[in-house]
């Protein structure tokens, strides 16, 4: 399996598809970030500030808020970062380095970001953590879902081909890469190097490691004891 990002991705419904090519596995482009993002926004002229952003917001001097876009009070857009048109970074929302926010996004309240890429209509609204990840078209988080992204013996993170075996990325950090349209319950934890498909579902409270094929559904079904309340 070569995992190319068209088995993953829609290449519409971003603005920055130089980023992938379709002859290498999709996480590469996780390792381009920085480069591509100081070659975009210093290829911008002036203002690199277009959208709305509230005065008790902090925003770094290497960031680009489209027309549209708007970052509410005490956010902080740490950048490199290009938040796209349209999209809302809510209050008390995180940015770090190198993160590419694509249109009509949305970025919740205690969530943090780290060198990711999130595609047209994403939406992680609600204490949420994505590092070293690519999230996909109408892809969505639920409340309290971690993209972890370091394994922790600190090795490069590895992904398991159909045959068995274990590809290195020569990624030591890479948390996950979710398809258009995929579903995260809430409270999950994706594994450092796991691939979702397209149009999938992962039932909240799921511990995920691995890859996930398009259109499937992870049942998480925990037992529960109900018994009669003692005096």
């Amino acid at each position: 399996m070569n995992f190319p990002p068209s088995e993953y991705l829609d290449f519409s419904q971003t603005d920055h598809a130089a980023l992938f090519s379709g002859d290498e596995p999709v996480w590469s482009a996780i390792g381009l970030i920085e480069t591509y993002l100081y070659k975009v926004i210093f290829g911008i002229s002036a203002p690199l500030i277009r959208g709305m952003v509230h005065e008790s917001a902090i925003i770094g001097t290497q960031v680009y808020i489209a027309a549209g876009a708007t970052v509410e009070a005490n956010a902080v857009i740490k950048g490199p970062a290009w938040i796209g048109a349209g999209s809302i970074v809510r209050s008390g929302a995180y940015v770090r380095e190198n993160v590419i926010v694509g249109n009509d996004c949305v970025l919740g309240n205690s969530s943090e970001f780290k060198n990711c890429i999130l595609f047209n209509q994403c939406e992680v609204p609600h204490f949420n953590y994505v590092g070293d990840s690519i999230l996909g078209h109408k892809a969505h988080l639920g409340a309290g879902v971690i993209c972890s992204n370091v394994r922790l013996d600190r090795r490069n993170v590895t992904v398991r081909n159909g045959a068995g075996g274990l590809i290195d990325t020569g990624l030591r950090k890479f948390g996950a890469i979710i398809g258009d349209r995929t579903e995260v319950g809430c409270n999950s934890v994706l594994s450092p190097g796991s691939l979702l498909g397209r149009d999938c579902i992962v039932y909240p409270l799921t511990s995920w490691q691995g890859v996930l094929g398009e259109g499937q559904i992870v049942k998480n079904h925990q037992p529960l004891q109900i018994v009669r309340r003692r005096d």
